[in-house]
C-alpha cells in the first residue's frame, strides 16, 4: 500500500499543521533515542579474533586485512557485489558507494578507515572505479575465502542447495554475490577482530539519498516497481524518461538475480 499523500493530501490551516507536526516530532524523538540506545548496544557486541591471513589485490600491490586499516584502529568493509565474471558492478551497490567519498576524510578523524571488497579481478575493479570517478580504496578478494567467510559470497554448491547463509539465516538467494558491511578492530599488538556485520536492508542506513527521500511527500516512490531499487542506475546512465521505465531496468542479469 502506498504511504504517500500526493493524490489526496489533507489541506489544513497552519495551526492544524503545527499540531500534527509536533505530534510526529514526539515520535521522531523517541526513534532517535531508541536508535542511540541500539547503537550503544551494537558497540557492546563481543568480538571474534580473525585467525586467517587474508591477502587482497590492490592498486598498490598485495595487502593484508591489517594493511587496510591504514594506521587506523577501526576498519569498515563494504562487500560490493561484483563477481569475477560480471561486466560491471551492481547498480545498487554503486548507488551506495556514490555516498562514500565525501565521508572518508571525516571517518579518518574518528580513527576509521574504509575499503570496498569484491571478488572481481582488480583490473575490472579499477576500470569500473575510474569510470564512475570514485576515490575510496577498493580491493579484490579474488582467490581468497574472505567474502565466503563473511557471508557476502556463496559457492555454486551453496546456491544449488536452494538456501544460503545470509543475513544470519538460511534464505533463498539465487546469486553468488550479496551486499553487506563488516567492521573490524585492530589492537596495539596488531591483532584483528571482527566486531559487526550487517546485510540486506541493514546496509541501508548509510545511503543518505534514502534518508532525504524519506522526508518528501512522495517518499522513495518505489511502490509497484519490479523491485524497490529498480529505478536506480549507475550515475553515468541516468537519462530523461528512464524513471518511467523503472519496471524494465537495464540491470545486468547477474545483478537482477539477487533481487
Amino acid at each position: 500500500m502506498s504511504t504517500n499523500r500526493i493524490e489526496n493530501p489533507k489541506i489544513v490551516s497552519r495551526d492544524e499543521w503545527l499540531a500534527a507536526r509536533k505530534n510526529l516530532l514526539a515520535k521522531e524523538r523517541q526513534l532517535t533515542h531508541e536508535r542511540d540506545a541500539l547503537a550503544a548496544e551494537r558497540r557492546q557486541l563481543p568480538w571474534v579474533k580473525v585467525e586467517k591471513d587474508y591477502v587482497f589485490d590492490s592498486s598498490s600491490g598485495k595487502k593484508s586485512l591489517a594493511d587496510l586499516f591504514d594506521s587506523k584502529s577501526q576498519l569498515i568493509i563494504y562487500h560490493f557485489m561484483f563477481g569475477p565474471d560480471w561486466k560491471e558492478g551492481c547498480p545498487s551497490c554503486s548507488f551506495n558507494m556514490d555516498h562514500t567519498d565525501g565521508m572518508l576524510v571525516h571517518l579518518a578523524q574518528r580513527d576509521v578507515s574504509f575499503a570496498a571488497v569484491s571478488r572481481a579481478p582488480l583490473s575490472k575493479i579499477e576500470a569500473f572505479k575510474k569510470r564512475l570517478g570514485w576515490r575510496f580504496t577498493w580491493v579484490s578478494s579474488y582467490g581468497t575465502e574472505f567474502n565466503y567467510d563473511y557471508h557476502a559470497s556463496f559457492t555454486q554448491e551453496e546456491v544449488a542447495k536452494g538456501k544460503v547463509d545470509y543475513n544470519f539465516d538460511l534464505v533463498e538467494f539465487p546469486s553468488a554475490e550479496a551486499p553487506g558491511i563488516s567492521v573490524f578492530y585492530k589492537d596495539k599488538d596488531g591483532s584483528v577482530f571482527h566486531t559487526y556485520s550487517a546485510y540486506a536492508r541493514g546496509t541501508e542506513n548509510v545511503v543518505n539519498t534514502y534518508n532525504y527521500l524519506d522526508l518528501v511527500p512522495k517518499g522513495r516512490d518505489e511502490d509497484g516497481l519490479y523491485f524497490p531499487m529498480a529505478w536506480v542506475r549507475h550515475h553515468d546512465r541516468y537519462e530523461d524518461g528512464q524513471l518511467a521505465d523503472a519496471n524494465k531496468p537495464y540491470w545486468p542479469a547477474e545483478a537482477l538475480a539477487t533481487r
